[in-house]
């Protein structure tokens, strides 16, 4: 049988990490078994739904490299179905319909709130004669529908946890439908379930009491039980789990701030799941040859920002040149920094490139880009404050002047002919290298750190290097006495 799996967002609020977590493990054990990934849109809660947010969780999936193998289901346009299922589990007698009121449930619960016990429905509705049932209804009574559960305890093997038991007289006669008719989240999760051909359920360890529930529900329309995993839950640094409720930042906003999406894969495949040789780092052909759902664990993880970075900080040391350049080129036009068609020139292109390749090393996520490198794209308008006080003295002038002047009769402008010439201006005036360099790399980039310093000139090239060199030395020159340390 061919595999299908399915993520069901609900679109109440953004993708969170968790929900993308679970996608992830979703869209994994399908590729795995050369299965189909599907999406169904959970919004038959019109209260809490919102269909503007439908996109977004759709664009930060797509953003993870995950779409659906086939159409995206909306729950909501399946009411006609659920409903169906209802009356055929009224008709087969596993069903019935509930009359009793909220003030008399609410009463019952309270009394077995004082009495410090579960409450439980007491089925006072369970064995309602055909006639007694057409009679309240036609006095317009209203009525839910409830699933009736056997005696008895339910288990079944969990493809992540192993085998789970429980006590059926835990479980109650739940409600599947209400008065209206509309059918709750397990009944519609279920005959969704079934139609769409799903094998396996693959979601949360805060579903499991969903699915002891469902499996009653499967067994009572005739349908076959698909196979059930539980991945262990994202938690917060404060052990609270992951949520939209609490404010914790979508996917999308990931994105926005600068991770990449293989980064952000990565980093959520390893929380709650490794590959048997440790490793960390992985592309996505990578995880995908190494995963099996029998290597989560069952421990909820900690959804560490700073490991985040981490990820992404390697990820951007190898990530193809092409999409630095489709990422970073709006950035450098956001900041001011080039025009918008600016990178459509092929030249303009090739030097974002090479800039992107020096740069790389130095990024931990992408928007650093422009903070960072800004100084190859556009003129400096002032130095580092603790880079001056330290750097920029009262003989630096001469130092920079005399290597202003070597560097402009450079004929070749490349790392090893750089090299040399400041070498030579150290030996000249007897001044130490590391002083010269340190004095040149703010001169040039406003900046005390960056990338290797022959490597920076280079890039920015002879002309920008030797105005910015001579610029330098004026504003030393013109340095109150008080300012210099």
């Amino acid at each position: 049988m061919e595999t299908r799996v399915r993520i069901a967002p609900s679109p109440s609020g953004y993708l969170h990490v968790g929900t993308a977590r679970t996608a992830i493990f979703n869209w994994l054990y399908a590729r795995k078994r050369n299965g189909k990934f599907l999406i169904r849109i959970e919004d038959t809660d019109t209260e809490s739904s919102d269909p503007a947010l439908v996109d977004p969780i759709l664009n930060a999936l797509k953003w993870l490299g995950m779409e659906p193998d086939e159409p995206i289901q909306y729950q909501s346009k399946r009411a006609q179905l659920h409903g169906k299922f209802v009356s055929e589990l009224l008709k087969s007698g596993r069903g019935y319909r509930c009359f009793c009121s909220k003030e008399k449930l609410e009463t019952a619960r309270e009394k077995a709130r004082q009495e410090k016990h579960a409450p439980r429905y007491d089925r006072a509705c369970a064995d309602l004669s055909a006639d007694e049932i057409q009679k309240r209804m036609s006095e317009g009574l209203p009525s839910v529908v409830r699933v009736r559960i056997p005696d008895g305890e339910t288990v079944y093997n969990d493809l992540i946890l192993g085998e789970i038991t429980r006590q059926n007289v835990d479980l109650d006669d739940f409600v599947v439908a209400r008065a209206d008719g509309r059918a709750l989240y397990n009944f519609a999760a279920v005959v969704d379930d079934h139609d769409m051909g799903v094998t396996d359920v693959i979601r949360g360890n805060d579903h499991i009491t969903n699915t002891f529930k469902q499996i009653h529900i499967y067994c009572a329309l005739g349908f076959q039980e698909p196979n059930f995993g539980h991945v262990p839950l994202l938690l917060r640094p404060d052990k609270r789990k992951i949520s939209k409720r609490l404010g914790d930042k979508d996917v999308a906003e990931y994105g926005a701030d600068g991770f990449l999406p293989q980064a952000m894969f990565n980093f959520l495949c390893l929380l709650g799941w490794s590959p048997k040789d440790g490793r960390e780092i992985m592309s996505y052909d990578e995880i995908l040859d190494a995963f099996s759902i029998g290597g989560i664990n069952a421990n909820n993880p900690v959804f560490d920002e700073q490991k985040l970075i981490a990820f992404n900080k390697d990820h951007i040391k190898t990530a193809p040149i092409d999409q630095l350049v489709m990422l970073i080129a709006p950035l450098l036009v956001e900041n001011k920094l080039t025009e918008s068609d600016w990178v459509d020139d092929s030249t303009n292109c090739e030097y974002l490139k090479k800039v992107i390749d020096v740069m790389r090393e130095r990024l931990r996520v992408v928007n650093d880009f422009s903070q960072l490198a800004g100084f190859f794209f556009s003129e400096l308008t002032e130095y580092d404050p603790k880079g001056v006080s330290k750097r920029f003295k009262p003989e630096t002038a001469e130092l920079l002047a005399n290597l202003a002047d070597s560097f402009e009769s450079l004929e070749k402008f490349d790392h090893t002919s750089l090299e040399a010439a400041l070498d030579s201006v150290s030996e000249k005036l007897g001044a130490r290298r590391a002083d010269i360099i340190h004095a040149t790399r703010l001169a040039v980039s406003a900046m005390t750190q960056g990338p290797g310093l022959f490597d920076l000139l280079a890039l920015v090239g002879k002309d920008r290097t030797v105005t910015r060199l001579r610029r330098a030395i004026e504003f030393i020159r013109n340095m109150k006495p008080q300012t210099q340390t």
